[in-house]
């Protein structure tokens, strides 16, 4: 029995530039669908994450237009509401992609909350940008009225707030989705977990409380496949394999690297915080906690990455 947790990226998704519609969304969910579907024609079971960027975005952006009408939920909510959406559009688009692979699979969404600490150094100070642009006036009222972290964006010439990103500690439904995705050959669900890094709660006197945070996916991605005891890590992105010096001249591709050179690397700081890097340091985490093998790559290089004639592979 083969199986992995799979990571897509926002690209997957949404890509550049594209109006965020049902339309589109679905037509990229239909692609990267056609990808996933055939790794499981080949024999893979699998768990599925999510990044959730634009469409938390959006949610909390209507949460600001209707204020005056409708409650505003709080940012745990929006994520957990993001995850039964997006959860829902995949749904669609897997089952209908296994479908046309004559394949006999139940797509099945597990609402999911990730534990982080709540000691954690990010909660003062918040990084993570979310929302829709505020003027300064606007900015200055937000920070006095509701005690928001606002930062200037000079290039989109506005005020955005930033959130707390903290670490991913451990997921509360591991066991559920251990059960599901290890059911054996005959098992019939391809499960959806951790959508957009995961609903962030803390242990409190007891009881698991949500908070006002964002969890990177990749890392969240690394957490699920430890917790529930899986040996490989494939994290899709828009580009076919790891680069160093990537977007130069010199670029250099990674096609097989080892968790310690791979470091080394990391180290030396060719991988950014606002694109390789979290996928970079979600693959060291995931090898030294128990796992045997990341895959990085493209949803279109997918089916060759598993033959191990593309993207890059990485092992302890």
């Amino acid at each position: 029995m083969k199986t992995a947790v799979v990571a897509i990226g926002g690209n997957a998704v949404l890509r550049a530039g594209e109006e965020a519609t049902l339309e589109n969304q679905m037509a990229n969910l239909r692609r990267t669908s056609a990808h996933l579907a055939r790794m499981i024609r080949n024999g893979y079971d699998m768990v599925l994450t999510h990044g959730n960027g634009p469409q938390v975005g959006n949610i909390l952006l209507q949460n600001e237009i209707c204020r005056e009408d409708v409650p505003a939920m709080p940012l745990d909510v929006c994520v957990g509401g993001s995850q039964g959406q997006l959860g829902y559009m995949i749904q669609q688009a897997l089952t209908e992609a296994v479908r046309n692979e004559g394949l006999d699979k139940v797509v099945t969404c597990v609402l999911t909350r990730v534990v982080v600490d709540p000691d954690d150094p990010a909660f003062e100070n918040p990084t993570k940008p979310i929302g829709p642009y505020y003027s300064e006036e606007e900015a200055a009222e937000l920070r006095r009225t509701r005690g928001w972290t606002l930062v200037e964006d000079i290039k989109r010439g506005g005020y955005r707030r930033v959130v707390p990103s903290p670490e991913p500690v451990s997921i509360v439904e591991r066991s559920a989705i251990r059960r599901l995705v290890f059911g054996g050959e005959s098992q019939p669900e391809v499960v959806i977990a951790a959508g957009g890094g995961g609903i962030p709660v803390v242990m409190k006197n007891g009881e698991y409380e949500g908070v006002e945070a964002v969890i990177d996916k990749d890392l969240a991605a690394c957490v699920l496949a430890c917790d529930i005891q899986e040996r490989l890590l494939i994290l899709l992105t828009d580009v076919d394999r790891v680069y160093l010096d990537y977007g130069t001249d010199h670029a250099k591709p990674l096609d097989r690297i080892t968790t310690e050179e791979l470091e080394r690397f990391e180290n030396g700081g060719h991988f950014p915080p606002g694109s390789m890097g979290p996928k970079v340091k979600a693959a060291t985490r995931f090898l030294r906690h128990g796992g045997e093998r990341v895959i990085i790559t493209s949803p279109e290089f997918l089916e060759a990455a598993l033959d191990g004639k593309a993207g890059t592979h990485i092992t302890r």
